[in-house]
């Protein structure tokens, strides 16, 4: 337990929101999960099958597995920036987040093309890159 304590000391001020932000992030998958196992079921999509002839379906999958594709990324950029810039990390992220429910909103109509109404989260994502880089350069005393 005294481990725990240790780091909890070392973390800056505010990195639970860095940590609230990452849990949330964990809500918006699942309800994209769950937006699938609908359309499976309103479409007739049964398991193994990741798509079906319906384009509708086949969207609403493509928006969570795109999500997927780049939670490892999220999730990294997101808890290191926040080791130095916690609150501008949280909020980079909670804009990348509500960027993924605009671009899986979008996608989820069946017209590909209205997945952009999510690209200003690239704004939160890039934010959490630059915040990253930061860490880096503080942590190897290049400025």
């Amino acid at each position: 337990m005294g481990g725990l304590s240790k780091i909890m000391e070392d973390l800056p001020e505010g990195y639970g929101y860095v940590i609230l932000t990452g849990v949330g992030s964990t809500f918006v998958n699942m309800w994209m999960g769950m937006n699938v196992a609908k359309a499976r079921k309103q479409y007739e999509v049964a398991y193994p099958n990741m798509y079906s002839d319906n384009k509708v379906f086949n969207c609403i999958q493509r928006a969570h597995q795109n999500t997927l594709e780049g939670y490892p990324t999220f999730l990294m950029l997101l808890f290191v920036g926040g080791l130095q810039y916690p609150l501008t990390s949280a909020g980079a992220g909670t804009i990348y987040q509500l960027g993924r429910i605009a671009f899986a909103k979008g996608y989820s109509t069946g017209e590909p093309e209205k997945r952009r109404w999510g690209t200003f989260g690239y704004i939160g994502l890039l934010t959490m890159l630059g915040c990253s880089v930061g860490v880096a350069v503080r942590q190897l005393k290049l400025i």
